[in-house]
């Protein structure tokens, strides 16, 4: 039974590598947060897709389940947790959150001022979870970005509308890249600013 066990840990050790080493791949620097592993940052990769499908954080905490509602009533405002959202990425928010409380994070001391603030245990959760969201969220779309800027051949200036990659090549006697469309821009909110 030991012997067993100690395969079953050894491949789930070796599974984890390679995770990590898939996601490293991706170019993204989610794994660069506070409370993101391999397995978090290959969540938010598969769920969200792309990010700028999201026209700004609020719609993308919205999705994700950490937009908090109104559950005030007569002069008592308060808001809670939503339980709608995409469940799976409100899961690798909690576990951000909850590695972050546990250490001495930025995420800590936000947590740590709502509370003096007078919010209570789940309403200081609540409000470090949506900023979590704004985090990541900024994060996805600076990365989009380096990835556009880089264009998909990894190199600046390379182009999917290069006449060596048409099925139809471009009569021409240059062979640099043709300039993107004015479309593939990314939509990116002002309201990001930090």
């Amino acid at each position: 039974m030991i012997a067993d066990l100690e395969r079953v840990y050894q491949r789930s050790k070796q599974a984890d590598k390679e995770l990590k080493d898939l996601v490293a791949a991706t170019g993204t620097t989610l794994m660069d947060l506070p409370g993101i592993g391999p397995s978090g940052a290959a969540r938010l990769l598969v769920e969200v897709g792309d990010v700028t499908r999201f026209p700004d954080r609020g719609h993308f905490a919205s999705w994700n389940g950490t937009a908090p509602i109104d559950a005030s009533s007569g002069d008592q405002v308060r808001h809670r947790l939503s339980r709608a959202g995409n469940r799976q990425i409100n899961r690798v928010l909690h576990i951000m959150a909850t590695v972050q409380l546990r250490r001495p994070t930025e995420g800590r001391a936000y947590f740590d001022r709502k509370k003096a603030a007078g919010k209570t245990s789940m309403e200081a959760m609540r409000a470090l979870k949506r900023r979590l969201s704004d985090i990541v969220y900024r994060q996805m779309i600076n990365d989009a970005t380096a990835a556009l800027a880089t264009g998909p051949g990894g190199h600046r200036g390379t182009s999917t509308n290069s006449s060596v990659t048409s099925s139809h090549p471009h009569a021409g006697s240059s062979e640099k890249s043709l300039p993107e469309p004015a479309d593939n821009k990314l939509r990116v909110s002002t309201s990001m600013a930090p």
